[in-house]
């Protein structure tokens, strides 16, 4: 029998694939839809503290303030008051899920400031979230502030949340920090139960008719794996947190290369937005498939078999593949 279970921040999943931060997990049916076709463990989408302070009828009033002046002004925030259920109906999905489905359901935060990502924090765990995801989606644009400096809040926040929470705590991080391996290692001694690697960053594009900046949404496609597959694999073995890969998880083979490098679980949207989430049902059948022609046991049999740490030529992560890779291409002849 194959044993497709792992455990992820101390949670025992029934398979490595989870359902990442969405609008596939906004509503219990769309979770219970999800969990009928076998997804171990769902991410709902996150909250932003900009949320919390729109409730507040002081901001309208700061909003519109100058409006007059620059009648733009107060559509630089999104139209958060719409956006998922707000702040109260988030911590309600949170309890209906809990009573609804028997697998994990993790909690997503987006905070700006201290008190705000630990408020609701807590209520996200008073409401019965498993794990909180600290989605640290943000850019920084202050010249004057260093890696380093952001690094530390970054750092700060995870030991002031482990400190407050009895959840575990996963750390999203993008693909930006110039030395992912350090930071993800602070963030491992900070607390972090887990690293999920990486953000997935939706640029905005320019209208050049309408001299206006507009969202520009694009899914995920499986070439975006590779990104995660190095990285995983540099870090597998150097930090206790367990690692995720989210982005460009889109079949049982991408599946199975993330849990070769490294990975604890992988995480999964587009692949569902595009074909629908019966193809849950095909991943999984293709992973015990695989599974059953190389007579892997277990899941856990064959994590990290592929990681820097394992592999007999740690040099194929680094420079010397980079070259072979430049040297490799040959120009083809042109046709006559």
């Amino acid at each position: 029998m194959i044993d497709l279970s792992t455990s992820y921040m101390g949670l025992h999943l029934k398979n490595p694939i989870v359902a990442s931060a969405s609008t596939l997990c906004d509503s219990v049916d769309k979770i219970r839809l999800l969990e009928d076709h076998g997804i171990a463990a769902v991410v709902l989408p996150s909250l932003f503290e900009e949320q919390l302070i729109l409730e507040s009828e002081s901001v309208d009033a700061d909003l519109s303030r100058g409006a007059e002046a620059f009648s733009e002004s107060s559509s630089f925030l999104p139209d958060l008051i719409d956006y998922n259920l707000g702040p109260d109906g988030y911590l309600e999905l949170i309890r209906k899920a809990k009573q609804s489905v028997s697998v994990p359901v993790i909690a997503s935060l987006n905070g700006v400031s201290p008190t705000g990502w630990l408020r609701y924090a807590r209520d996200m765990e008073q409401a019965g979230a498993d794990a909180i995801e600290l989605n640290l989606y943000s850019l920084v644009t202050d010249p004057s502030r260093t890696a380093s400096q952001v690094e530390k809040v970054y750092c700060d926040l995870v030991h002031t949340l482990r400190e407050s929470l009895r959840v575990p705590i996963a750390v999203k991080l993008s693909q930006f920090f110039s030395a992912i391996p350090n930071f993800a290692s602070h963030l491992d001694t900070s607390g972090a139960n887990a690293i999920v690697l990486f953000n997935r960053f939706y640029q905005p594009d320019i209208d050049i008719e309408q001299l206006d900046v507009v969202p520009s949404l694009t899914l995920s496609q499986p070439g975006e794996l590779l990104l995660r597959l190095h990285w995983v694999a540099v870090l597998y073995g150097h930090i206790r947190s367990h690692i995720a890969v989210t982005g460009g998880v889109h079949s049982s083979t991408d599946v199975l290369k993330s849990i070769m490098v490294g990975a604890r679980v992988t995480m999964m949207t587009s692949a569902l937005l595009l074909n629908g989430v019966a193809h849950l049902d095909t991943v999984l059948a293709g992973i015990v498939r695989w599974m059953e022609e190389h007579e892997y046991e277990s899941i856990g049999q064959m994590r990290g078999s592929m990681s820097q740490k394992n592999v007999p030529d740690p040099a194929a992560y680094e420079r010397a593949n980079y070259m072979r890779v430049l040297s490799s291409y040959t120009l083809r002849p042109a046709a006559r």
